[in-house]
């Protein structure tokens, strides 16, 4: 069989040595394709402002003590979406899920009592009553004796306080239940192996960047551009050993653990109000809340592909899961809506 490689035009490579035609048709590697400059791993983990997603940052002042906690706010009109975030992170944990709630519901996410920018008279005392009791007292601080709607959203840790919260119904207008990626199950089967994993992270940073780059690499998160936002408030600078520590001593507190978790299921189940479970994965689900959903008492969905924090791996969706979650069961600035019923404080069309 006759070659046809007489009829292909030779690579630059094997024709150095021919002249060059004037009419040689140019090869796809005469020329070298221009590339965006490589990001250095500085510039990939800096940090990225929450003001891109929040509205405002504010201090909450409790009355007679000296605790103060530190609020994002976003948004202007709705329900108020209240997030509760988990052990060690910080209320900028909703930053990029808030930048879009906002177009349809106002947000607050509180940094929570020994976290991010909160300061309390005890960092350590991390009772569920405490904390049950910090939350109440933001609230009636912000709202006085005529809060509106409320969607209470925890994770975690700050799942557990939200289910308590809605238990024992301490705010009279909550009107939405949220819980991410905490099972009673679970959590308390994790308990005895905390202190291992608080002991085993890194201890010490020497910049905020190297502080973003491990939670990534070592998958505490996900989504780059949220630990970017995030990590600084879980951080905070020791200018004794000039290094960036983890802000939270969730080590000191092991006295509380079971406390956050014990009977979790029974109360999420009794919360007389909607409530929607985000989980990671299907095994998290104990007995108790499996009949629960099969009972219809709950909706829960399961969110593929993230990791433990949900809401910071995929913010998007998480965002999208609340705002269906208000809209389906009709929840308002001032409660729950019914179709064809005016408030009062509504102007007549």
């Amino acid at each position: 069989m006759e070659s046809k490689s007489s009829t292909l035009a030779p690579l630059p490579e094997d024709n150095q040595d021919q002249p060059q035609s004037d009419h040689a048709t140019p090869s796809a590697f005469s020329s070298k394709p221009i590339r965006p400059p490589t990001q250095t791993s500085s510039q990939k983990y800096s940090p990225i402002d929450w003001k891109d997603y929040f509205d405002h940052e504010d201090d909450v002042c409790i009355p007679d003590t000296n605790d103060v906690f530190h609020i994002y706010t976003a948004g202007k009109e709705g329900p108020v979406v209240f997030c509760l975030h988990g052990g060690g992170y910080s209320g900028l944990s909703f930053a990029i899920s808030a930048g879009i709630v906002k177009e349809k519901a106002r947000v607050v996410a509180m940094d929570l009592r020994g976290h991010g920018k909160s300061s309390t008279e005890n960092e350590i005392d991390m009772s569920i009553e405490t904390l049950c009791n910090d939350v109440h007292a933001v609230v009636k601080k912000m709202y006085g004796d005529a809060p509106p709607a409320i969607v209470l959203i925890g994770h975690s840790m700050g799942g557990s306080v939200a289910v308590h919260v809605a238990a024992k119904k301490m705010l009279a207008s909550l009107a939405g239940l949220v819980v991410v990626d905490v099972v009673e199950g679970t959590a308390m089967a994790s308990l005895m192996h905390m202190q291992k994993i608080l002991s085993n992270r890194v201890q010490h940073f020497p910049t905020l960047e190297k502080a973003i780059e491990w939670n990534v690499r070592s998958g505490s998160l996900r989504n780059i551009d949220s630990a970017r936002i995030s990590i600084p408030g879980t951080v905070k600078y020791d200018d004794s050993q000039q290094c960036y520590r983890h802000r939270a001593r969730l080590e000191e507190t092991e006295q509380y653990w079971r406390g956050w978790y014990e009977g979790l299921s029974e109360k999420f189940l009794s919360s007389p109000v909607p409530k929607l479970l985000l989980l990671a994965g299907t095994d998290r689900l104990d007995r108790d809340l499996t009949i629960g959903q099969m009972q219809g008492k709950f909706q829960m969905v399961v969110v593929r592909h993230t990791g433990h924090a949900i809401q910071e791996d995929v913010p998007d969706e998480v965002a999208s899961l609340i705002l269906n979650f208000i809209s389906r069961n009709r929840i308002g600035p001032h409660g729950v809506e019914i179709p064809g019923i005016r408030r009062p404080s509504q102007p007549n069309a």
